[in-house]
């Protein structure tokens, strides 16, 4: 596959973000290898907290959460997704479907990096790739926290928001990573900040992971990942560690979703599921400090046994 990687200057002074880059090489699945970019911030003994980011964001998204994480005593690890920040970006949207992320991924966590006694936690397709891996090793998590995500099998009623959105994923002429970040916010985003969204893209070739992502998204039973997917919840069902839901009140793509992990998780039994007042679908970025002391606090609260 031919592979595009964002200069460097691309991330020069973007703002509250100080973190220094890291890299590991993965296997791209056509006998090639791609540069995978994460964070590891904080104590490197510590128990980690695994964050991942969603369609189109990075893990800027994360900027204001690390601090608290670490003032907590945590080491945080938050990767970017293949085709997103600072990893590589396969320029062609065939080059991506769901397996290989999750593959990507979990060559990341757990061959490169070997996380255990790991936090997870995922919000959008953070969610639909990290689940899948908290499925394939549960014995690496602790526990779980997760907002504004599912693990969707394809069998349930698609809103017209969403295939609205997949449509324009595919046909829009112009895809501003930074203007849909915005537009997901409760708050809308200063303009440096939306800039900074923008920044792994210099151009529409660097896009075709943001371009194809909504439309891998599980949407008819016969989707070619549903099987897994099913396969994934089988193992959740069993998930008898802490498991935490903290869904934003101003997503409605998502609103109602946590109610799947409420009712089938064993470990979300009798946990202080919250909801994040004034936060829309990144609310990481309307709430950030707020979500990470709900993290830390569940942390905390649920100690390793």
């Amino acid at each position: 596959m031919h592979v595009l990687r964002t200069p460097d200057e691309r991330f020069d002074g973007l703002p509250g973000f100080p973190f220094a880059p890291r890299y590991a090489e993965v296997d791209d699945g056509e006998g090639g290898s791609l540069r995978v970019h994460y964070l590891d911030e904080g104590p490197a003994g510590a128990d980690p907290v695994l964050l991942m980011h969603g369609e189109p964001s990075w893990c800027y998204l994360y900027r204001t959460m690390l601090p608290v994480l670490v003032a907590a005593g945590h080491r945080v690890v938050a990767p970017d997704l293949v085709g997103f920040g600072r990893s590589d970006k396969p320029s062609q949207q065939r080059d991506y479907t769901y397996a290989r992320h999750v593959s990507w991924m979990s060559q990341l966590v757990f061959d490169r990096l070997d996380l255990r006694r790991a936090t997870f936690f995922g919000q959008d397709w953070g969610g639909l790739i990290g689940l899948r891996l908290v499925a394939a090793q549960p014995e690496r998590f602790d526990r779980v926290v997760v907002a504004n995500t599912g693990l969707p099998l394809g069998d349930g009623k698609v809103s017209e928001a969403f295939l609205a959105w997949q449509k324009y994923s595919q046909e829009s002429p112009s895809f501003h990573v930074g203007k849909i970040v915005s537009g997901g916010c409760a708050v809308r985003l200063d303009p440096e900040v939306a800039a900074a969204y923008d920044a792994p893209f210099p151009d529409e070739s660097y896009l075709a992971g943001p371009r194809i992502l909504p439309s891998l998204v599980p949407t008819t039973a016969d989707d070619p990942e549903a099987p897994a997917n099913r396969a994934a919840w089988d193992v959740l069902r069993r998930f008898d560690r802490p498991w935490l839901c903290a869904f934003s009140d101003r997503d409605a793509v998502t609103r109602g979703g946590d109610a799947p992990f409420i009712r089938e998780v064993p470990g979300a039994a009798g946990q202080p599921h919250t909801t994040i007042e004034g936060g829309g679908h990144f609310l990481q970025e309307d709430r950030g400090p707020e979500l990470a002391g709900v993290i830390a606090g569940f942390i905390a609260a649920t100690p390793r046994r």
